[in-house]
């Protein structure tokens, strides 16, 4: 009698929530191209109003764009527009991204955020308040509902006594502008410290969560000028792009990246140095 072995079923993709991924040039959609790449399916957000305000403008289509891009890329994908200011956004993108992916979120990257330019004398009281809004509060309550929700991959919670191998992920991108970008830099200040406390308090379920400085990444909004400044101050003599955070954000999302917890990283060529 001969039997034909069938083929094991392929293993389930994780999941991934990415914020702020709402132009196809931008870090947030770099981000979601390499961990589709890598085998995460992709939930991710956008608040095309926020595009509108802006010099460049929103992208008309750009959400279904880059889903379709990951989707040829093997991921599902589900786009959530939601406004960030809305203090009841991330458990609503929490409970969409569960239910149109069928499973609970493995990887929790915040890309967003709020940066209107405006200094020390001249920054508006209701321009504060939303950059620590988007910036600081909806990163805090992302990343609280993610602790609520998380369960390792058996299906529960790990406890206190049982070996910590990390499966959870944490990553938010952050900026050390604040000269004349004030309510931007305060906020994404305040975004490092609730991203590294998450390192300590949510490492009982087998979470890490880092905080990447991406340094200039020129998405176009720089200025000639600038770009010429940033490149000559840069050793590596060019700017980052989307894919340089993006390769940095797959790794610590890897198993490979389970050691780094509670690290502010700087991927910007040198350009600190």
């Amino acid at each position: 009698m001969t039997t034909t072995a069938q083929p094991s079923p392929a293993p389930a993709r994780p999941i991934a929530l990415i914020t702020g991924v709402g132009r196809s040039t931008g870090i947030g959609a770099g981000i979601a191209r390499r961990l589709a790449a890598s085998g995460w399916d992709v939930a991710f957000t956008y608040w095309t109003p926020y595009d509108r305000r802006m010099e460049w403008g929103a992208e008309p289509g750009a959400a279904a764009s880059i889903a379709k891009e990951l989707a040829e890329a093997g991921a599902r994908t589900a786009a959530i527009e939601a406004d960030l200011t809305d203090p009841d956004a991330p458990t609503r993108i929490f409970d969409e991204a569960e239910q149109r992916l069928g499973g609970p979120v493995t990887a929790l990257v915040l890309s967003h955020a709020e940066s209107v330019d405006s200094g020390l004398l001249d920054t508006t009281v209701e321009a504060f308040d939303r950059h620590f809004a988007v910036n600081s509060r909806a990163s805090w309550l992302l990343i609280r509902e993610y602790g609520l929700r998380f369960r390792s991959a058996t299906g529960s919670t790990p406890s206190d006594t049982a070996p910590r191998t990390p499966a959870g992920r944490i990553v938010a991108l952050t900026s050390d502008h604040t000269v004349g970008n004030l309510p931007y830099g305060a906020s994404k200040g305040a975004l490092d410290r609730i991203t590294l406390a998450a390192a300590h308090e949510l490492a009982h379920l087998g979470v890490t969560a880092n905080v990447v400085n991406p340094g200039p990444v020129d998405t176009g909004w720089m200025s000639d000028e600038l770009r010429e400044a940033l490149v000559r101050g840069t050793p590596l003599g060019r700017l980052g792009t989307p894919r340089d955070t993006a390769h940095l954000v797959d790794f610590l999302c890897s198993p490979e990246g389970q050691w780094i917890n509670g690290q502010l990283l700087k991927s910007n060529g040198g350009a600190a140095a």
